[in-house]
Formats: C-alpha cells, structure tokens, sequence
C-alpha cells in the first residue's frame, strides 16, 4: 500500500486505483470534472467525503509532478 495525507492507493481498495485518503472517491474523478468544465465546488459537492483542502493538495501535487517532469 502507497499512502500520504492526501492519497492512498490499496489493492483492497477499489483495486488500488488512487482515491482521496480516508474515501473511495478515485483522485480520477476529480480531474474527469474538472475537464468536462465543472468547478471544483461541484465536484465537492457531489462527493462529500472530499474536504476542498484534499483536492486543493491533490492538485498541487499532481502540478509539482508535472513541472518536476517538464
């Protein structure tokens, strides 16, 4: 198992897909809304479970992976 604050990711877990710590929501999903135009409060909204810090430092991290690689 991979873990820090924000992500996990588990063979127990939606068969170690990356979700948000402490739910089942896939860090995917988060990005599938975000494409398709819909706002990070929606997001929240229709999955509770994620607190606005948690996606906020996903997408940091996701940024910091993307800028170390460029």
């Amino acid at each position: 198992m991979t873990k820090n604050r924000l992500i996990v990711r588990s063979q127990e877990i939606l068969g170690g897909t990356p979700v948000f710590a402490g739910t089942r929501v896939p860090i995917q999903v988060l990005l599938d809304y975000l494409e398709a135009g819909h706002t990070l409060d929606e997001f929240l909204a229709d999955f509770p479970t994620v607190t606005r810090e948690q996606a906020i430092g996903v997408l940091e991290h996701l940024k910091t992976l993307l800028l170390a690689e460029a």
